[in-house]
């Protein structure tokens, strides 16, 4: 085979070695599998090979098969028949793993009659996370191993287990440490010397040997898994229940038709979306020409909730970390919250206390801004007040040593006048993390109008070190995030006013697959923190715009959410699940009465579209102004960031599931109610008449 061939072989004193390289996962693509057949059929025809040992070069063995060939037409030769034909092998076939052995590759591994792994292997299954199955015979194989408890544990969670574990649940035969190709000749010479030939998978009842435990792990499963939101989960259980039930050939069909239904529904084309959006959303122009600076030592200024947080997320990453605060009792608190996060990680078992005690040694307190000076970034976390920040950013300016990044964890105020505030605009970002910050996976990397290039690659880079998900913004009140959840919420609020409950709609949204409805999320926030930002905005307010006071109302009334056990819900005794409350349905009802409307019933799935036909109208005009690259990015925000439910995509790819002449037609029946909410946006109409989706805009 030539150089450069993703799949060649080499036979060394009667073992032949196939190795895969196909860079950087070595995924299982067309080409790879191609070369896998015709590796495998030139040394069944040759006598000289008694074993074979598949390997692979780079950093791990195939991490998965090709997700970008999924849902679309099946090329020959595909999984399940190259599978098939290493099972059945009549040399026995020996997979070495080292890496990330997921999806695919551990489906290889396991149609393997032997399995070496090095101690680092994580082997997984994450199918589930893509809304399909694994649908090259892992459901058949995999509880043949390991029966079916340990199988849906892999599975379900889509999580990778260590080799350790792998080796008790029956996957791993052994655990080679050193030279991986070596230990497979040796393992391979002592197959030989003992006279052991091949082990088909399919031939294992080790996992099927106590049948009633096998169905009570099943039955239990899909009692716990009941009324799940991913249609994939009831046919995992399905296909797992139907392996020891069906000859081996019958269950892999089972399996097929039932990936192939999955694979074509629009839970799994949405989940698929997501997972590629999150890695397109790192695609950034700025890292073209940026270089991201080293980072590590970090200043945060205030130490509230959200300031412990981030101050958290970096020390979480093996960041040094200095808090400022105003005055000494308040530092001390600042680092009092810090250390009880820490103390909760203890006592819930995911800390140790050395790790504990090693984050907390790289936390410092400080009253002075003098002594920020060794800081390489400085995010500021005070309150959300443009005054209190641009004094802040101007004192920041005056110590930090050249080079540092100045941030901002604004919610929403303009970066480009905090930036004006210092002599290094291009060092100036927004890292506007989402509550709470230690937790939150996602990071909106703002970029101003003198933002340089090195600085959104720093950003980026930062991201990736502290396990966030970034997506970059332009400079607009709320950004991203935030601008699609005023949408959002002024949707719910029109609807409210119309003649919906603020329950009702909760529900509604629940149902749709968010794990809290808008009113819930409210409460749950503080609803002075919008109320705040209402009145900020009041003056730009165009007279005669359609407002819906009832938020304000709440507000005067001292209805503030959880913290005062009174606000869209009820919360006796600081109980955190609310209650209806009556009083607030009288408030809404008063309203409407002045307004003179009579209320009318909504149905929770005409809730649901009112709702996402302005998150998706305020997300074109997020594209339209340049604050968003690409609908994908909009997505991700929203998945990450306010809890839109994956399997559902995004709003602007739900939008392109349902149709975009829909949308359109949902817009334009709506816009009577308010123009600047409602109406379509002209983008929405080229797209239609190019015949595009919203998807096509990701591949610009």
């Amino acid at each position: 085979m030539t150089m450069g061939d993703p799949v060649t072989v080499k036979i060394l004193d009667g073992t032949a070695f196939v190795t895969i390289d196909n860079p950087p996962v070595n995924a299982l693509g067309h080409a790879v599998r191609v070369g896998l057949l015709a590796a495998l059929d030139r040394l069944e025809a040759a006598p000289v090979v008694q074993e074979i040992v598949l390997l692979a070069e780079g950093r791990t063995f195939p991490a998965g098969a090709e997700i970008k060939e999924f849902g679309k037409k099946p090329e020959d030769p595909w999984l399940p028949e190259i599978f098939d034909w290493i099972e059945q092998c009549p040399k026995p076939v020996i997979a070495l793993l080292h890496g990330t052995v997921l999806g695919g590759g551990l489906e290889l591994a396991m149609a393997a009659h032997y399995r070496l792994a090095d101690p680092e292997t994580k082997l997984g299954l994450p199918e589930v996370a893509l809304g399909i199955l694994p649908g090259a015979g892992g459901t058949q194989r995999a509880p043949r191993l390991m029966g079916a408890d340990a199988a849906l544990d892999l599975m379900l969670s889509g999580a990778p287990i260590g080799v350790a574990e792998a080796s008790r649940k029956g996957i791993i035969d052994g655990v080679v440490r050193g030279n991986l190709p070596s230990a497979g000749a040796a393992f391979a010479k002592s197959l030989r010397d003992r006279g052991a030939g091949p082990r088909p998978t399919r031939d294992v009842t080790q996992g099927f040997t106590d049948a009633a435990a096998y169905q009570t792990a099943v039955n239990a499963r899909r009692a716990a898994m009941a009324g799940a939101p991913q249609d994939n989960i009831a046919r995992i259980i399905d296909c797992v229940e139907a392996a020891p039930l069906l000859p081996f050939e019958a269950g892999m069909a089972f399996e097929r038709d039932a990936f192939d239904e999955l694979v074509a529904s629009d839970q799994s084309k949405a989940l698929r979306h997501a997972f590629f959006a999150e890695r397109r959303a790192a695609k950034v122009p700025e890292l073209a020409t940026g270089r991201a600076r080293a980072i590590h030592r970090v200043a945060v200024i205030g130490g509230g909730l959200m300031g412990a947080g981030i101050a958290v997320a970096h020390l979480d990453a093996g960041l040094e970390v200095k808090l400022l605060e105003r005055d000494a009792a308040s530092l001390q608190s600042a680092l009092a919250r810090i250390a009880q996060i820490y103390d909760r990680a203890a006592a819930r078992g995911t800390l140790s206390r050395e790790d504990r005690a090693a984050r907390l040694g790289r936390v410092s307190g400080t009253l002075h801004y003098t002594d920020l000076a060794d800081a390489d970034l400085a995010i500021e976390a005070v309150v959300e007040d443009l005054a209190v920040k641009a004094q802040v950013f101007g004192r920041l300016d005056a110590v930090l040593m050249p080079g540092a990044i100045i941030a901002s964890n604004t919610s929403y105020l303009d970066l480009d006048v905090l930036a004006a505030e210092t002599q290094r605009p291009g060092d100036v970002i927004g890292l506007h993390f989402f509550s709470p910050a230690h937790v939150m996976t996602l990071l909106e990397v703002v970029v101003g109008r003198e933002t340089g290039a090195d600085a959104v690659a720093t950003g980026f880079a930062l991201a990736k070190r502290l396990g966030k998900t970034a997506v970059r913004a332009g400079v607009t009140d709320g950004f991203i995030g935030n601008r699609m959840l005023a949408a959002y919420r002024l949707a719910a609020d029109y609807t409210v006013e119309l003649g919906a409950s603020p329950f009702e709609v909760d529900a509604a949204m629940r149902g749709y697959g968010f794990a809290m409805g808008p009113y819930q999320v409210l409460d749950m926030a503080g609803l002075d923190i919008s109320w705040a930002r209402r009145k900020r905005l009041a003056p730009t307010r165009a007279e005669g715009a359609h407002y819906v006071a009832l938020g304000d109302r709440l507000c005067a009334a001292g209805r503030f959410g959880r913290k005062t056990g009174r606000g869209y819900y009820q919360y006796p005794e600081g109980s955190k699940t609310g209650q209806p409350d009556p009083e607030v349905l009288q408030m809404i009802a008063a309203e409407r009465e002045a307004k003179g409307i009579s209320p009318r019933s909504f149905a929770p799935a005409i809730i649901r579209r009112r709702c996402l036909a302005a998150m998706a109208n305020e997300g074109m005009k997020l594209l339209d102004e340049g604050i968003a690259l690409r609908p994908s990015d909009i997505d991700t925000v929203m998945i990450h960031g306010h809890g839109f439910p994956r399997h559902a995509g995004g709003p602007m790819m739900a939008a392109d599931l349902t149709g975009l002449p829909r949308l359109h037609k949902d817009l334009r029946d709506l816009s009577s109610e308010d123009d600047a909410l409602w109406s379509p946006h002209p983008m929405l109409g080229e797209l239609i008449k190019n015949g595009w989706k919203f998807d096509r805009l990701n591949e610009a």
